[in-house]
């Protein structure tokens, strides 16, 4: 209620500026420009595959295979592959990304119906893996020249891997998960559809050779600060030793202590000691001992088991 004479006060409320049209004169490229500079838009293109060619340049001389698998499962002594993808590339020493040279894609029919969880991830249905077998003729063609195999997750792929081929056991493996550190260089997850998302892609996911070609396009461009590609970091990480520390009969009070310090339990079921366990890089075995000696032992010639792994040995299948 107004009281007589008084006048209800008016706001004129100022009417947002609609974005001018782009003209239609100007190119793709050009629009991507604009609207990039206004700060307002954040632009992905869609992820095209590398050119695959026949002659590799000079100056790469290794040989690098992306994998990549959907699986009716989690549990390579269970499940099955029920797709397969493999990029192969060169690179050189300093950890430079050449040429794509290789790529193989397949299905295969399991032995059972696909999980309906299974479909409903990866878009892979019965219908389409019926009668499918894998080409291992082309799966070893591209395998066996591998310096370096890579998996985005390969704690999960190199199981299932080793199940269809032995080749795969006698490879040297990188996890590129586990093996970069992609928090400092800006990312804020590692899961593909983040790495792929924040440096500027998108790429229909969960079929396996785009997602191969997805993995190598993160790991071969820079993003943010960063002066050496992701696959750089990757390859030094793999030619590094790493250190398994077993901290059998620890005290039980202090189990705690050494799960707040990242050991995690074995319960000796895949043929590791029953004990609680660390992974480290071998420069930082001295400081761990040390850890273990004093504080955990309390004895100072304490000596765990160790055992060392190359790229050969990491994220190999249990036993």
């Amino acid at each position: 209620m107004f009281s007589d004479g008084e006048r209800p006060r008016v706001i004129k409320l100022q009417t947002p500026q609609k974005p001018r049209p782009l003209p239609t004169h100007l190119s793709e490229e050009e629009m991507l420009r604009i609207l990039e500079a206004t700060g307002r838009y954040r632009i992905l293109r869609k992820l095209e595959p590398r050119q695959v060619v026949d002659v590799r340049r000079p100056g790469f001389p290794l040989t690098g295979v992306i994998v990549d698998t959907e699986t009716t499962g989690l549990d390579p002594r269970q499940h099955e592959i029920i797709e397969i993808g493999l990029v192969a590339f060169s690179f050189n020493d300093a950890g430079d990304v050449g040429d794509v040279f290789g790529v193989y894609g397949g299905l295969q029919q399991p032995m059972n119906p696909i999980p309906p969880e299974i479909t409903q991830l990866t878009g892979i249905t019965d219908e389409m893996v019926a009668g499918q077998m894998l080409d291992m003729a082309a799966v070893r063609a591209i395998v066996e020249p591998a310096d370096l195999v890579i998996a985005h997750n390969a704690g999960f792929d190199r199981p299932f891997c080793e199940a269809l081929n032995e080749l795969f056991a006698r490879k040297a493996w990188a996890c590129s998960v586990s093996e970069i550190d992609w928090s400092s260089r800006g990312y804020e997850g590692t899961k593909l559809g983040y790495l792929i998302g924040q440096s500027g892609y998108f790429h229909d996911g969960h079929r396996a050779v785009d997602d191969c070609f997805a993995l190598l396009e993160v790991l071969a461009g820079g993003h943010g600060c960063a002066e050496r590609p992701a696959f750089a970091e990757l390859y030094r990480a793999s030619q590094r030793s790493r250190i398994r520390i077993f901290a059998e009969n620890s005290p039980f009070d202090l189990k705690d202590h050494l799960k707040a310090r990242g050991y995690r339990w074995a319960d000796g079921s895949d043929g590791r000691p029953k004990s609680w366990w660390i992974e480290i890089a071998e420069e930082d075995l001295d400081e761990e001992l040390r850890f273990l000696r004093t504080e955990i032992y309390r004895w100072p010639d304490a000596d765990p088991p160790l055992q060392r792994l190359t790229a050969f040995d990491r994220f190999k299948a249990r036993k």
